[in-house]
């Protein structure tokens, strides 16, 4: 069942591999701009030099969304009296990950993820790693158990996608599930 209220949504890019996720949720939720209220993003640096060597562009900036920088800590989502419902990270590294889980709050988006698990809003970590050591699989826990979504880049195949957009967006779409979005894709047994 998806929530029919207005979102207001934090996206953050972080420097694990994977940046086809998060031009792929850009895409689709800025598409989706009758359901949210507000959208932000906040990007590590490493993210854009990651984003840059797997898409060969720097065409975050061509997003007209409100970003943030990692030290901006007076961005609206820093506080719960931001009243941000949802944070997405994708793709979501395991060091930042480690960072979460384990109550630090060194940046902007650290600090954004602790504030969405102390008010108990949705945060949903794309993790995207291979292989899990044990320590990402307990941090994975940690999270989990402090109310935390981890969804792993793991796409579908049940829709038989064709290209390379289409794979990485059987991942977003169920990432916009998680975060209440109601997103026209495939469907099992419909």
């Amino acid at each position: 069942m998806v929530d029919s209220i207005m979102k207001k949504t934090v996206i953050a890019i972080t420097g694990a591999s994977g940046s086809i996720y998060a031009q792929t949720l850009l895409k689709k939720i800025t598409a989706l701009k009758d359901q949210w209220t507000e959208l932000s993003v906040v990007m590590s640096d490493n993210a854009k030099e990651v984003w840059s060597t797997e898409l060969g562009n720097d065409s975050w900036k061509e997003f007209l969304i409100k970003n943030y920088g990692t030290k901006d800590f007076s961005a609206p989502f820093a506080s719960g009296s931001g009243q941000y419902d949802s944070m997405i990270l994708i793709p979501c590294s395991m060091g930042t990950l480690g960072r979460i889980a384990s109550g630090i709050s060194n940046d902007l988006i650290s600090r954004a993820a602790d504030v969405m698990l102390k008010e108990k809003r949705k945060l949903i970590c794309v993790v995207r790693e291979t292989p899990y050591s044990l320590i990402h699989i307990r941090n994975m826990e940690t999270v989990t158990l402090a109310g935390g979504i981890i969804c792993p880049a793991t796409p579908s195949f049940y829709s038989r996608p064709s290209t390379i957009e289409e794979v990485a967006a059987t991942v977003v779409d169920r990432v916009l599930d998680l975060a209440g979005y109601d997103v026209s894709t495939f469907r099992w047994g419909k």
